[in-house]
């Protein structure tokens, strides 16, 4: 049995390195089940570290509903990369330069900067340890009581934890290279502190303006850019007074721009989108599934 989205066309899309698949199914009446999402994942012309699915808007005054699939087939409720390619595919041939998208996690208000440049309102940080969430009580979210042995035995400790549509853990480190993020990175996402698993980042503090981080990605792997996470580092270490509230945050990808808004406490997020490829869905992409 082949899969209704066999000649759906698609956009091939990054964000800063994140590889990003868009998908239109507004006005389609069709959805996206975790094995297509799965088999697009596998499929050199279609691989994604999220997919991206526009639905028909569920509230008024908004241009779609976001579902976001990672590799897995599991869903986030935040992607703060794909969602500035989605922003661009929505407002490619429109003269406005503003949309607003709907996710599980709320409203997020997107903005045109420039032709491949956008920003993304990310709305507020949740710090409670019940919101990120962990599995136990924690005194202070900043610096929770955890402890890991790395495969090559280093220790990584006290991360900092801030759900920003998704749970994130951030470790601060001296050199983000040097504890095989590869290799730990889905021990740490699948540690029972964590029962919604968890995004688990390396950050390292440069200056008062700028961080540098590598992210292990819930339900996707190492990732080139996670959206969400550099928003994550950045208000984390805001936090800890480690950095101002605006800061760049260089990944293995590129930079984005973060900025923990003072008068609201919204996250604004800025960074560049690039057009891959288009193409259609063909039946070789779902062989195999029924």
């Amino acid at each position: 049995m082949t899969s209704a989205l066999n000649g759906r066309p698609y956009l091939k899309m990054n964000g800063a390195g994140n590889e990003i698949t868009v998908l239109d199914l507004r006005g389609s009446g069709l959805t996206v089940r975790p094995e297509e999402a799965r088999a697009i994942a596998k499929n050199q012309q279609t691989a994604f570290d999220q997919l991206m699915v526009l639905f028909d808007p569920q509230t008024a005054g908004t241009d779609a509903y976001m579902r976001i699939f990672n590799t897995d087939g599991s869903e986030s409720s935040a992607c703060g990369n794909g969602t500035r390619c989605v922003s661009w595919y929505v407002l490619e041939h429109d003269g406005r330069d503003t949309l607003k998208l709907e996710t599980a996690a709320g409203l997020l208000d997107c903005r045109r900067d420039g032709p491949l440049s956008f920003t993304i309102d990310m709305g507020m940080p949740r710090f409670d340890w019940q919101d990120i969430p962990l599995a136990q009580p924690q005194a202070d979210t900043k610096a929770i009581d955890f402890q890991f042995t790395t495969s090559n035995r280093k220790i990584l400790s006290n991360p900092a934890c801030v759900n920003m549509g998704n749970p994130h853990a951030i470790f601060w480190v001296d050199d983000v290279e040097a504890f095989a993020l590869d290799v730990n990175g889905p021990v740490l996402e699948h540690d029972p502190i964590f029962p919604e698993r968890a995004n688990i980042s390396l950050v390292a503090v440069k200056s008062r303006d700028h961080l540098v981080q590598k992210v292990w990605e819930r339900g996707a792997g190492l990732t080139l850019a996670c959206g969400s996470g550099a928003c994550a580092a950045a208000v984390a270490a805001a936090r800890l007074d480690l950095t101002d509230r605006k800061v760049r945050v260089t990944l293995p990808g590129g930079d984005l721009l973060i900025d923990w808004r003072e008068r609201d406490d919204h996250v604004l997020m800025t960074g560049p989108v690039a057009l891959e490829h288009r193409g259609q869905f063909d039946a070789d992409v779902f062989k195999g599934i029924s």
